[in-house]
């Protein structure tokens, strides 16, 4: 679904819409930017990134809280590939919260977590679907950049906690790609991610500075 069309200086950007409990993936060029939105507030987006030219290259959650000393990314970090190499560029961010610990949600998360829920195939199963034509096989997913998520870590214990996101209906994270990249997005399907519904994803790709 792509929603009506908006101005960007001399482009015209096409906003796409990620349904509920679903996911895609696409190509993004060195240089564009791409910008995830959270419509209706209080929903995650699993974010993976491949390198475009080599998909053995790909987002590394150790390579990114290593080199950037925190758990807390936004504005001004990068996020790392496997390689050490930059994938992209967090630019603008108006949530501040995000994660980068927790794999993406799964029918055995369901098993887990929500026994008593009918299982899904989460963010996993959506990514799974969506990157296969790029040749990533379900066990190249790895940890994803969870946009939006809110958890929280106990500076004592250690103790990890699921809470709502803090992001509000229009707020927005925006990466630049350092790179040519295969990028996978969803609108997560975890409960408790998303305090307690379901709501689409945004997203639209800016283009490139002109030189």
């Amino acid at each position: 679904m792509v929603l009506p069309l908006s101005l960007c200086g001399r482009h015209v950007i096409d906003t796409q819409v990620i349904a509920v409990r679903s996911g895609t993936a696409f190509r993004l060029a060195r240089g564009e930017t791409l910008v995830v939105i959270d419509p209706k507030g209080e929903q995650v987006a699993d974010l993976l990134a491949f390198n475009a030219d080599d998909m053995d290259e790909v987002i590394s959650s150790g390579r990114t809280l290593d080199y950037a000393e925190t758990i807390r990314l936004t504005t001004g970090h990068s996020l790392y590939s496997n390689r050490s190499n930059v994938l992209l560029d967090i630019v603008e961010d108006t949530v501040g919260m995000h994660d980068f610990l927790l794999t993406p949600c799964s029918v055995d998360t369901f098993h887990h977590f929500y026994p008593d829920q009918p299982p899904h195939r989460g963010c996993f199963g959506n990514l799974a679907e969506a990157l296969e034509p790029y040749g990533v096989a379900r066990d190249r997913i790895p940890v994803a950049f969870n946009c939006f998520m809110n958890v929280p870590v106990d500076g004592e214990t250690g103790r990890l906690r699921v809470l709502p996101p803090l992001s509000k209906a229009g707020d927005h994270i925006k990466l630049r790609a350092a790179m040519d990249l295969v990028i996978g997005l969803t609108a997560c399907s975890a409960p408790d991610s998303n305090g307690g519904s379901f709501k689409p994803i945004h997203y639209r790709i800016e283009p490139a500075p002109d030189p």
